[in-house]
């Protein structure tokens, strides 16, 4: 059975990736994380994390994939014993030295090798596999071909995960020097700046530098476009689920531990719409277009299928336009119950009344409707919702369960 394994940066997405489709999630305490600027989970959080999760059949992992100094030593260990005594699944672990310490005091922790070892060949998945890794994360760099080989030339009961959407790093696996050189923060210890989406300008012919360092130029070539070096596009691999499903990966994974839990829902609702398709008919599988619109509608910069079918050397998969592309308004979500004719709904950003709105549901794609009849939480009918946070009740042409999630729509 494919895993769907789903960002999980604060308890809010967690339980959007729960409820929509989530087979996993992945997620980071307040220490050891490469996402130190996430909302993230104290100790106390990650063990109610860990009851609900379970309590839904969703399985918890937990990233410990920086590199801990000498000195950090101790306190991590008290982290690892932690994470087993509240029962999580697997670690997440780059560093040798983490691994070495986890085998040490707590040898039945389920171990994964994240990306951030850049594993590109069978015989480095073998060694890590022999030093105790139940699965490996393989390098974003590699391609589908690739991917087919390292399974084919690896143990059979060593799982195989892959990033399928969402960010890429322009560094090699993302380890990165940019943020030390600027800022120095160590993205290799989860406070990334990410300068390479920062904004450059000419400084001198033939140069540039970040528009706050005119001084510290960098030379490059400029096309009439612009120059996009280092911002990478994000990665996109809905149109290809059958390719993957027939891969060899165990785990399908979605970047995104500092994206909106509006975007955790739908990428997750959407991957595991297409994998459900295919595993009822793989012979007979087809692929909805509907599936990428719902992907459009989540911030994101332009689609790529990342290094899959390209290699780096040819296309780096470098943006041809700054900043996101916008997701649609994330207008409310559903707090009880369909009577028929209405739902209550929690306000996330202004609902008027004709607004024309899709309602996402688990398992479906968008449905449209018009917002009418909308009443505060004593009765009144009201224009809008305009407060934040604000319960109010709507009336919706469909039947509606608790967790389902209102947009904005264009059509």
């Amino acid at each position: 059975m494919k895993e769907l394994l789903c960002p999980a940066g604060n308890f809010e997405k967690m339980k959007a990736a729960i409820l929509y489709g989530a087979d996993a999630v992945y997620l980071a305490s307040d220490m050891f994380g490469m996402r130190a600027a996430a909302d993230n989970f104290t100790l106390d959080e990650l063990s109610e994390a860990v009851k609900y999760a379970h309590e839904r059949n969703v399985k918890i992992y937990v990233t410990v994939n920086t590199m801990p100094h000498t000195g950090e030593y101790e306190r991590l260990k008290k982290y690892l014993l932690a994470y087993d005594q509240m029962g999580v699944d697997a670690l997440i672990i780059s560093d040798i030295g983490v691994i070495s310490l986890v085998k040490e005091i707590i040898p039945n922790m389920e171990i994964h090798i994240s990306t951030q070892a850049s594993i590109v060949s069978a015989q480095t998945a073998t060694a890590f596999y022999k030093m105790g890794a139940k699965r490996v994360v393989l390098a974003r760099e590699l391609s589908l071909d690739e991917i087919r080989e390292i399974r084919q030339k690896t143990p059979k009961d060593l799982e195989i995960e892959c990033f399928v959407h969402g960010s890429m790093c322009i560094s090699y696996s993302g380890r990165c020097l940019l943020s030390n050189y600027y800022t120095g923060r160590d993205a290799n210890r989860g406070a990334c700046a990410q300068p390479c989406r920062w904004n450059y300008k000419n400084a001198l012919p033939l140069a540039f530098a970040e528009e706050k360092r005119l001084e510290d130029n960098l030379s490059i070539e400029e096309y009439k476009e612009g120059s996009f070096v280092m911002s990478s596009k994000d990665m996109c691999m809905i149109e290809h689920i059958k390719e993957l499903m027939e891969s060899g990966i165990d785990s399908f994974k979605i970047e995104g531990r500092m994206k909106s839990a509006y975007y955790t829902a739908i990428c997750a609702n959407t991957y595991k719409m297409a994998m459900n398709e295919y595993l009822k008919n793989p012979q007979g599988y087809v692929y909805n277009p509907l599936w990428l619109r719902e992907l459009e509608s989540v911030s994101h910069r332009e689609y790529a299928t990342g290094f899959y079918f390209d290699n780096p050397m040819d296309n780096p998969q470098t943006v041809t336009q700054n900043g996101y592309l916008r997701e649609k308004a994330y207008l409310c979500v559903a707090t009880g119950e369909y009577d028929g004719d209405f739902a209550w709904f929690t306000q996330r950003n202004k609902i008027v009344e004709g607004d024309l709105c899709e309602i996402i549901t688990p398992g479906e794609c968008g449905k449209a409707f018009t917002a009418t009849e909308l009443y505060n939480e004593k009765g009144e009918k009201i224009e809008s919702a305009p407060h934040p946070s604000m319960k109010f009740k709507m009336r919706v042409p469909f039947s509606v369960k608790a967790g389902d999630i209102v947009r904005s729509s264009s059509n």
